[in-house]
């Protein structure tokens, strides 16, 4: 049988955890334990989870319903109690909005795999569901076909990211998991193309998995190049179809827009049939050599001011000299 009062004092150690790590701001986020049938500890609302105390968590039955705690239980239970009913060995559940993660939430695009060992291993594949308002019993069932397959990791669109396993460091632990990947697949973005692992290697880590009783959709005959991830994240940005820009009377860009345009993909810059000129203009004078900066946007107007402003102050600069030299 498992103590209580100790259980509280470890959900207020992730709560910590959770703040310091900055994967929660002000109140946000929210942490649950299974104590036994029909009977809940959760985190209260409105109050953050880095300062947390034992006496704070409160006790929800099946229905979310409050038996115990001075303070209001989670808004966000029932998205808690979906997991529970569904994977009845899940004990721990841990809600919060790890920055790296929740920016794939934003942008409504898919955490590839088949990149990291350790998450393949640990994660496997991190699934997308549906926006819907927090709180609400659609936005609790929004996870239901992800827990089916079997993830203990799920990406909240627009919200953030909820992870579940049978104790609540190992909940906790996937979100730092998650968001350390995250974050190493944005900055290798910068570096350069991302490369998967080969299906037979992925393979050998699914084994590795099955030896230590981790669940994956793959382990049940799924096939591994199939679940390879986010196309469009793997892609990256350069391969989108982007409209070109073009330039109005002013010279400053206007965008066509991308809906029912024609890709750019491949295709050399377009040149005007005659060229315009559009001279950099400051304080009512045309800068020389101004029209070859290309247009009196504000980029060009602002350095072309630093420039004359330097060359003022060395001008004065140089008054002075002489003037004291005499």
């Amino acid at each position: 049988m498992v103590n209580e009062f100790e259980i509280k004092k470890e959900i207020c150690e992730v709560g910590r955890r959770m703040y310091e790590k900055g994967f929660v701001a002000a109140n946000d986020g929210n942490i649950s334990y299974r104590l036994g049938p029909g009977r809940f500890l959760c985190t209260p609302t409105l109050v953050s989870k880095g300062f947390l105390k034992p006496s704070d968590i409160a006790v929800v039955d099946d229905n979310g319903k409050q038996l115990e705690g001075a303070r209001p239980r989670t808004s966000e239970i029932m998205l808690h109690l979906e997991i529970f009913h569904a994977l009845p060995e899940i004990n721990a559940v841990c809600h919060a909005h790890p920055p790296h993660a929740t920016a794939f939430a934003v942008a409504g695009m898919e955490v590839p795999c088949c990149i990291l060992p350790e998450v393949e291993i640990f994660l496997g594949q991190v699934p997308l569901a549906q926006y819907d308002t927090p709180g609400s019993k659609n936005f609790a069932e929004t996870i239901l076909p992800h827990l089916q397959n079997k993830a203990n990791t799920i990406l909240l669109a627009n919200h953030g990211a909820v992870s579940c396993d049978n104790s609540l460091e190992k909940a906790y632990f996937h979100l730092e998991t998650l968001d350390m990947y995250c974050r190493i697949l944005l900055l290798s973005k910068q570096i350069g193309q991302i490369h998967q692992l080969p299906a037979p290697k992925v393979r050998e880590l699914l084994d590795i998995k099955k030896r230590l009783g981790i669940a994956d959709a793959r382990l049940d005959g799924g096939q591994v190049a199939v679940l390879a991830g986010s196309d469009d994240f793997l892609r990256g940005f350069s391969m989108q179809a982007i409209a070109q820009h073009v330039a109005d009377a002013n010279g400053h860009g206007r965008g066509c827009g991308i809906a029912g345009a024609t890709s750019q993909e491949g295709l050399p810059q377009p040149l005007p049939t005659a060229r315009r000129i559009f001279p950099a203009v400051v304080a009512g004078r045309k800068l020389p050599g101004g029209e070859a900066l290309g247009s009196s946007s504000s980029t060009v107007r602002s350095r072309a001011i630093e420039d004359e402003t330097e060359r003022l102050v060395q001008l004065i600069t140089d008054k002075i000299i002489t003037a004291v030299s005499a």
